[in-house]
């Protein structure tokens, strides 16, 4: 029995006995997900259980649910410097990634049929530009340097008479490299382009100012800053012509029919409300700890590189390439010892492709399977890192040893 096969077995134990108890893990992969605020279960949960019409009735508790979704709105545009009637609340980051992409090519044809994104982007983004290579637009995608940063002149060059829309991740999910978005969205400004950043990783975690960065669209996620699963938004910016969403009633403007889930609209807006409250703090805590993690692990694991840039990176994220092991078995003995980590995107697990971020910044496809993600939060102690640092270094200690 490998050892795959012994942790899945191992896992079945511990469901039987109704599973490891959450004070006993360390959690590090909050750029998968995030665990929601109290407070933001405290908002739901009264608009789950007694406060539940639908906000388009016209009766008393339906119109105070209307009052809810305003408020949200003006609490979502005011942390982007946006207004109330740009934001479109969605189900997520991946639904607003597809909306910006299919809307706007939909919404512009006559325009042209040229796209601009990059090789790094979400599966959101490069699944939606397939999808719409099938309808006959063209897509150019921009690569990256060997820290992950987009080339600002190659981005330049790349647009044509019939670019309609440029689409480049604010940061990347993988590597937390942070892409120079201000002056990418400059540039296709200056040639009349749209330009919409996935900005998923990112908002809630740095000062997000849609017009300091000049773009016409922003997609943001709800879980990823300890909102609710299953809400997001899309920023539009008044004016700019796109296709509706889904076709129905009027909700959201009418660009993106259906009744609106109002408790996790009052949740994203409450976490944004609080993450932007308290992202000082945050920022000063999380960067500290990642370089704490970081500097340890490259002086005293050998063989080891850090993915990603060092300087434009996310707070909370540390990527790691461990030569000589696999990450998904370092991954499993992190997890017997009560970690967990990513060996990537959350949205590619069960997929033995190499990630492509990984790829496009120069690694291989051994050195790219054997990387790890170490996502933090504000939470997280010095103490537990210190457990976390000591348990990688016997892993992959132990790992090398059984590889040789």
């Amino acid at each position: 029995m490998n050892l795959i096969e012994e942790k899945q077995k191992e896992k079945l134990v511990v469901a039987e006995r109704g599973g490891k108890k959450l004070e006993n893990i360390i959690y590090l992969d909050n750029a998968a997900t995030t665990r929601p605020r109290k407070e933001v279960v405290e908002v739901m949960l009264p608009l789950l259980e007694e406060k539940y019409a639908n906000p388009s009735s016209m009766y008393g508790i339906a119109l105070e649910n209307q009052k809810v979704l305003l408020e949200s709105r003006k609490i979502i545009a005011s942390t982007l410097g946006a207004e109330p009637e740009e934001i479109y609340f969605t189900a997520g980051g991946s639904e607003s990634d597809n909306w910006a992409l299919k809307g706007i090519a939909h919404g512009n044809r006559e325009k042209g049929h040229h796209i601009i994104t990059t090789e790094i982007e979400h599966h959101a983004i490069l699944n939606s530009c397939e999808y719409l290579k099938e309808q006959g637009y063209e897509i150019t995608y921009l690569g990256v340097d060997e820290k992950g940063r987009i080339n600002l002149n190659e981005l330049e060059q790349a647009i044509r008479e019939d670019t309609i829309l440029v689409s480049i991740m604010a940061a990347n999910n993988e590597i937390g490299t942070i892409e120079p978005i201000r002056e990418a969205a400059m540039i296709a400004r200056s040639k009349k382009v749209l330009f919409h950043t996935d900005a998923v990783q990112m908002y809630g975690q740095l000062p997000m100012d849609v017009n300091h960065l000049g773009v016409d669209l922003l997609s943001a996620s709800g879980h990823k800053f300890n909102g609710p699963r299953g809400s997001g938004f899309l920023y539009i910016r008044k004016g700019v012509k796109i296709s509706p969403c889904i076709h129905g009633g009027g909700q959201e403007g009418g660009m993106r029919a259906g009744t609106e889930n109002t408790a996790a609209i009052a949740g994203i807006a409450k976490a944004a409300e609080i993450a932007v409250r308290t992202m000082n703090y945050r920022i000063q805590k999380e960067t500290y700890q990642r370089n704490y993690l970081i500097s340890r692990i490259l002086r005293e694991i050998p063989y080891v590189r850090l993915n990603g840039h060092s300087k434009y990176r996310l707070p909370s994220n540390a990527n790691f390439c461990f030569e000589g092991i696999e990450g998904e078995s370092l991954l499993i003995l992190l997890d017997m010892k009560g970690i967990c980590a990513s060996a990537g995107s959350a949205c590619t697990t069960g997929n033995t492709d190499p990630s492509h971020v990984l790829k496009a910044i120069g690694l291989d496809e051994k050195e790219a399977n054997a990387s790890l993600r170490l996502t933090l939060n504000e939470e997280t102690t010095k103490k537990e890192l210190d457990y976390v640092i000591e348990v990688m270094k016997e892993s992959v200690k132990s790992l090398r040893e059984m590889s040789s």
